[in-house]
């Protein structure tokens, strides 16, 4: 368990000590499927006297965490709830009067939010709020986890939607529940006057007292609440709930569910409070965990539902009948504290269909210590202070924290990260090995990844935790499993594994080449895939084969003249509209780009003594892919030349396409037979560059990140400020340049593959990989419009868009 990095406000202004007092207030942290983090500040990071005091909510991306955007902010209530949705693209806020607002990204952007809807619930304070379940449950079966397949290792498991909709569909909204006793659904409709509807229930016959609460989702589609008054001698009541659309309202039910008293954990001091609940697994409604504090004391519990048969009087009990049985709560294990709970976090998703589920419980305590707990026993693994010297290479007084008080904790999804923010707002994030060990290993992580690569969630926590020594192993194994897999499933699951491969390769110093050639592998794989949906077979009576499955067939022939391929082609299935060919002029740009680029590089490839990890040159599937794309160019030039791409040649009379073709074509050939490269091929490819002008096909983007190879070569912890990049973190990929190659000194959009200038004012640039885009296409013809929606939600390498803007 150690910590990663800081970020804290600027402390550079004197009159940052005299009005730290009005800093400090409670704050709130939750981590959503994609890795962002939302918390609250009760004044702004650039306010050091705290005339903006209110509550404010913030989000930003773990791997850069300086770069904070502030969502909204409540001037005269204090924000109580903050939780994420499933799928990490909506955020619920609510505060201590009832206000309730549903807000998500705007156009997929971290810094630009729109508010869905809102709801006030007059006069209630709301305690915890909860998404509707999408329904949606993958998880890895235990008893198959050694298996080769996906199908068989994970499965989707039965889980109901919290709320349906016409045929099953799940709806969107948020469960509240208030410290009157009140359950509030929120539900989002697609009417633009009303864009929710919301109701209300008690959660008992009558209303109560609740200082605490948790919800957790059932696999029937109910909610499971949890409550208590705090009071340590009342019961901890628990709420079957049920929300129920009729028409575009909605309605709930609430049933009352077995209830247990505190026993045995009464502390010394007389004043014992219960101040937290919390389910063990968000899914798993069989166990919670329970906090009760003094003031100088607390202790944290474990219990768990247990089937338990009950003696029934022989008069009761006809013979045919099994015993009568029932459900209870029941005692499992205890952990005392020195210090008040401040705060509890526990494993968010099942990854493994283990009964109970592991899982890790996380405490916070007013002595500023956070404890790793494992479910069984509540062993404590792990433990740290943030009120500790951090480095001890370093002047004590430079970085003893004194005054830091933790006000909420949340944990990652995989769990391999846990987010802390104390009472003014800074965040600290740590990094959690399994069972609280000091390393991951290679099976474990390789497992992760495959999780991640079939339920889509982020892994960027797990990068966190690698060692640069196992990565290029890992991507070995990955891909060494992902080939065991059928064909479908491979064609399913290959973009998301070339994010992922492309990702651990980015943390290598010798790995970006690697990386370089995964993006442009994924960016093939895509153009390929729009210029070919936009041809239609002039037979429509044959569905057998269309014009690409053709294509792709006659290249597997051992044809090297381009032209002579059109032989055996029907021209007019390559034929498209007119109008749309020059708004695709960009990407067949960067496909003769590519092309050019591979051939002048094989030279130097050739000299390599070794090499591992993935090579584009040597992708025999690929190298076809540029053959077809090269042959339906040449065809679409036929019909409007504009499109055609442009070279700067030595001599016009000089074929390029044709050229690239041949020389391709022969490539494929040794490639396919795992000959050696011929000496006249090898000769033809040296004279490129003095034939063509090369220009640059991969840019050297500088990025400030935290999951760069960086990151190995730093002291930890990171010391770090809100808008104030560091330069220590600052790293620029050494990408080996071709001999000859034209360098333009412009940021190249990573998606459309045009120049934006050297220093664009505003662009879309990506929070994992760099990359920057144009925030709005020029052109709007449909073929473009398809293309830009495939990179609208998130970059070619999965990570998050945010704006970005450079001070003239």
């Amino acid at each position: 368990m150690d910590l990663l990095y800081s970020v804290s406000r600027k402390t550079s202004t004197k009159s940052f000590f005299n009005y730290e007092s009005l800093l400090d207030g409670h704050c709130l942290c939750t981590l959503s499927s994609r890795n962002i983090a939302a918390f609250t500040t009760t004044v702004w990071f650039d306010d050091a006297n705290g005339k903006s005091w209110g509550s404010h909510v913030y989000v930003v991306d773990l791997n850069m965490p300086t770069h904070a955007h502030k969502i909204t902010s409540f001037q005269f209530h204090p924000i109580t709830a903050l939780e994420w949705d499933i799928s990490g693209d909506k955020l619920v806020i609510a505060d201590r009067t009832g206000n309730v607002q549903l807000w998500m990204f705007k156009d997929h952007v971290l810094n630009d939010w729109t508010l869905i809807g809102s709801a006030l619930f007059h006069g209630e304070h709301i305690l915890g709020a909860a998404w509707f379940h999408n329904g949606k449950k993958t998880s890895l079966i235990t008893d198959k986890k050694d298996s080769i397949y996906y199908s068989e290792k994970f499965n989707h498991l039965p889980f109901a939607p919290s709320v349906k909709q016409f045929g099953g569909r799940a709806a969107e909204g948020v469960l509240v529940v208030s410290s009157t006793g009140m359950v509030g659904a929120v539900m989002i409709t697609k009417d633009l006057q009303n864009p929710v509807c919301f109701a209300t229930e008690s959660l008992g016959n009558t209303r109560q007292k609740i200082a605490t609460v948790d919800i957790c989702y059932g696999k029937n589609g109910h909610f499971l609440i949890a409550v208590s008054s705090g009071v340590s001698s009342f019961p901890i009541r628990c709420y079957r709930v049920l929300v129920r659309k009729n028409d575009e309202k909605c309605n709930i039910t609430s049933q009352a569910l077995p209830s247990f008293f505190l026993q045995d954990g009464v502390l010394r001091d007389s004043c014992t409070t219960i101040t937290h609940l919390k389910f063990v697994v968000r899914e798993d409604a069989d166990s919670l965990v329970v906090a009760a504090s003094s003031e100088t004391e607390s202790f944290v519990d474990v219990w768990e539902l247990r089937e338990k048969s009950q003696p029934v009087h022989k008069l009761f009990q006809p013979k045919s009948l099994e015993t009568f049985k029932t459900v209870v709560w029941q005692h499992q294990s205890q952990y005392r504290c020195q210090s008040p709970v401040i705060a509890i976090a526990t494993t968010k998703a099942s990854i493994v269909t283990t009964l109970p589920p592991p899982s890790s419980v996380m405490i916070a305590l007013a002595d500023s210590s956070i404890h790793y707990l494992s479910r069984d026993c509540l062993k404590e693994v792990a433990s740290s202070c943030l009120n500790m010297p951090w480095r001890q290479d370093e002047p004590g007084a430079k970085y003893l924290k004194t005054s830091v008080t933790i006000s909420h904790i949340d944990m990652s999804w995989l769990g391999f990260v846990l987010l802390a923010c104390d009472t003014q707002g800074n965040i600290y994030v740590y990094r959690l090995m399994p069972d609280g060990g000091t390393s991951i290993t290679l099976s474990y992580a390789c497992t992760m990844l495959e999780y991640c690569l079939v339920t889509g969630t982020d892994w960027l926590d797990l990068l966190f935790c690698l060692r640069s020594s196992m990565i290029e192993t890992l991507c070995e194994r990955l891909d060494a499993s992902f080939n065991r897999q059928s064909p479908a499933t491979q064609q399913y699951y290959y973009i998301q594994l070339l994010c992922i491969k492309t990702s651990l390769y980015r943390m290598l110093v010798t790995g970006q080449n690697k990386a370089a050639d995964l993006s442009s592998l994924l960016m093939i794989h895509s153009v390929a895939t729009a210029f070919k949906s936009l041809l239609r077979p002039s037979d429509l009576i044959s569905h057998d084969k269309g014009p690409a499955d053709n294509l792709a067939v006659l290249i597997n022939e051992s044809i090297t003249d381009i032209d002579k391929i059109f032989y055996h082609l029907d021209a007019k299935e390559f034929t498209v509209e007119r109008s749309i060919l020059p708004s695709l002029q960009q990407l067949i740009q960067w496909v003769a780009d590519l092309a050019l680029n591979l051939l002048a590089r094989l030279p130097e490839q050739r000299m390599q003594m070794k090499s591992g990890g993935y090579e584009l040159l040597k992708d025999y599937k690929a190298l076809n892919t540029v053959r077809e794309l090269l042959v339906i160019i040449r065809m679409w030039g036929l019909v409007r030349e504009s499109c055609l791409p442009v070279f700067f040649r030595s001599a016009d009379n000089l074929d390029v396409l044709a050229l690239l073709y041949r020389l391709l074509s022969k490539l494929v050939q040794c490639t396919d037979t795992s000959q050696q490269i011929d000496d006249g091929l090898i000769d033809e490819c040296c004279l490129l560059p003095n034939q063509i002008m090369i220009p640059q096909l991969h840019q050297a983007n500088s990025i400030t990140a935290i999951a760069t190879p960086v990151l190995f070569y730093q002291s930890l912890p990171l010391q770090l400020e809100y808008g104030l990049e560091p330069e220590h973190l600052i790293f620029v990929p050494e990408l080996n340049p071709i001999e000859g190659c034209m360098h333009s000194g412009q940021v190249v959009d990573t998606i459309r593959h045009i120049y934006l200038g050297k220093q664009p004012q505003l662009v879309k640039q990506c929070t994992r990989c760099g990359g920057k885009a144009q925030v709005q296409s020029m052109m709007r013809t449909a073929a473009i419009r398809a293309w830009d929606q495939r990179w609208t939600r998130a970059c070619r390498c999965g990570g998050i868009w945010r704006i970005h803007k450079t001070s003239p």
